[in-house]
């Protein structure tokens, strides 16, 4: 005999619906049996019937198995509470972290000449006189290895190196001054 697949929706007939209550009861009660015993697992199960009767199963104490249950969710509230606490702390550096990045952007572009228009004059003289210093720098690293160059091509020559007080008088950092608009008079 082929049975037909049961829909699951809620029983009409009352006395089909106790009949198929007990029957299914039955077969839980036995399956969870089952696999405390295959498994050696701690199970416990709660029925409650339409008319309010108790029906349980507890592989040990069923008080046991709920507290460990309650100790357990317990727990898992607090382990989720942490891992949320991580992940705000996580999100909060990451905010610190674009707000950084957007600020280096912008200070990159206005080194580079680009978004220049909000600035007031203090911040483009402070952006003059941080290129210069670059730019002194970057010239000052230049020279350095002109002079190994040299060094190094006068090697493979045969010729004798200066001495360093000669190439100090040689090799002095001249500074300059860029600046726009007619020159300053200088009162001597």
């Amino acid at each position: 005999m082929v049975r037909g697949k049961t829909q699951m929706k809620r029983i009409e007939n009352a006395t089909s619906r106790q009949v198929t209550f007990s029957k299914r009861r039955n077969g839980l009660l036995k399956k969870a049996f089952e696999l405390s015993v295959l498994c050696d697992a701690e199970v416990a199960l709660i029925i409650f019937s339409p008319r309010g009767k108790l029906y349980e199963f507890s592989s040990c104490s069923i008080n046991k198995t709920i507290e460990r249950y309650q100790k357990k969710t317990k727990d898992i509230g607090i382990n989720s509470k942490i891992v949320e606490d991580h992940s705000q702390h996580a999100k909060e550096q990451t905010s610190n972290m674009m707000t950084k990045l957007e600020f280096l952007e912008v200070a990159k572009r206005k080194l580079l000449g680009d978004g220049l228009e909000p600035c007031t004059i203090d911040e483009l003289q402070q952006l003059e006189n941080q290129l210069e210093r670059s730019l002194s720098r970057i010239r000052a690293r230049k020279n350095q290895l002109f002079r190994e160059q040299i060094e190094k091509l006068k090697e493979k020559c045969g010729m004798q190196p200066r001495q360093a007080s000669e190439e100090q008088e040689v090799y002095m950092d001249v500074e300059t001054q860029l600046s726009i608009g007619p020159p300053e008079r200088r009162v001597a």
